[in-house]
């Protein structure tokens, strides 16, 4: 009897192993930010127009729209690898949790009424770090369109009559600029908000916001090129 030998084959599996980033696909969040922002500077200007008064029914709209709204655009941003627009919506999210928090300590009492406790002054300076940042962000906004850096443009202004006003720096005109700034952002924003959204949701241009514009804007499209 002859024996037959089977040779057996044996099948090499190499494993492969993916690794990267899966991008998940999300709306745009700027309209929802720039909503938040248009609430709350409208309703807080007309406590410094002198056309409400207090605090008090300002706090919601500060911590909703103000803070919550551009805190969770700058969230969504980030799963954009929106550096600029993150770092924008969170900053300024943060920025009005901080305010809200402040009023509601007013309100409360919290504070109370020894005045060695607090120092307004500290709030002026706070304004004063926000308006440096704002001015360098206003440089990149000039690198989106034009209605984005109408609106930080604004913001500049805001910060800048509130720190100036807080430290006691000058008189009443630099109140009655950050308040009439603090309008004009509000108006800006429903714009940039509507444009957003109306232009997204139709495909084409039904308002307009300018094109990006500026030295470093035109750098940046010729090193895209």
């Amino acid at each position: 009897m002859s024996k037959i030998n089977t040779s057996e084959k044996t099948t090499s599996i190499t494993e492969v192993k993916i690794s990267g980033h899966v991008q998940n696909l999300v709306a745009n969040p700027s309209p929802l930010g720039l909503l938040g922002l248009a609430m709350v500077t409208l309703v807080a200007s007309t406590q410094k127009l002198g056309i409400t008064a207090g605090v008090a029914y300002v706090i919601p709209w500060a911590i909703f729209l103000g803070a919550a709204a551009q805190f969770v655009a700058g969230l969504m941003d980030y799963k954009h690898d929106n550096t600029f627009g993150a770092t924008a919506f969170c900053g300024y999210g943060f920025f009005w949790f901080a305010v809200a928090m402040t009023w509601w300590m007013q309100v409360t009492g919290t504070i109370g009424s020894d005045v060695t406790k607090f120092d307004p002054h500290q709030l002026g300076f706070a304004f004063l770090g926000y308006f440096i940042f704002t001015a360098f962000m206003t440089v990149g906004a000039m690198g989106a369109n034009k209605i984005l850096f109408i609106i930080f443009f604004l913001i500049d202004l805001l910060f800048l009559g509130l720190f100036m006003s807080v430290l006691g720096w000058g008189g009443e005109a630099w109140h009655m600029l950050a308040a009439y700034s603090e309008m004009g952002i509000a108006i800006a924003s429903f714009y940039g908000s509507a444009a957003t959204v109306l232009n997204a949701h139709y495909g084409f241009t039904v308002l307009p916001v300018g094109a990006p514009f500026g030295a470093l804007a035109r750098k940046a499209a010729e090193i895209r090129k």
